[in-house]
């Protein structure tokens, strides 16, 4: 079983505290940023950071839909760790500034992925599928705080 990984960011013109406060209310931005490929979005405690436990699926292809519930931690300032506990995904969001009233936002997802080929098809395409999900998610969560 070979670790998957995959990485998307992007500056965004806002500062980095508002782009994170974005990103960790759960009960309210966060549902608006997220693309079509996430469905069943629930809150189930929390839902503003730290202590956050949510609920979605995750329809990466046609085929792969992901049943996924996160724990959030805040292991440093400017970061959000979401931790499946259906799988051994884990989703970190780092925030830093990016000079004047601009951050970075750094999103990354590892898991153990599939062995044989399946796992080889999974190491090659599923970092870029989800690239273009978090893709998707950044273009809105920018839309979002640039208002």
């Amino acid at each position: 079983m070979a670790q998957v990984e995959a990485t998307t960011e992007r500056v965004v013109a806002a500062d980095a505290e508002k782009v994170f406060d974005a990103l960790a209310d759960y009960s309210g931005t966060r549902a608006k940023v997220l693309p079509q490929h996430f469905s069943e979005y629930e809150v189930r405690e929390g839902g503003d950071g730290e202590g956050t436990l949510v609920h979605w699926k995750l329809q990466a292809t046609s085929k792969r839909i992901r049943d996924c519930l996160l724990e959030v931690s805040e292991p440093t300032d400017g970061e959000l760790v979401e931790k499946d506990r259906n799988s051994s995904m884990v989703t970190t969001w780092r925030v830093t500034p990016a000079g004047e009233g601009k951050s970075r936002v750094v999103v990354s997802t590892v898991w153990n992925g599939a062995g044989g080929i399946g796992g080889f098809f999974e190491k090659t395409f599923a970092p870029k599928g989800l690239g273009r999900i978090y893709d998707e998610v950044l273009d809105k969560l920018a839309a979002e705080v640039e208002k």
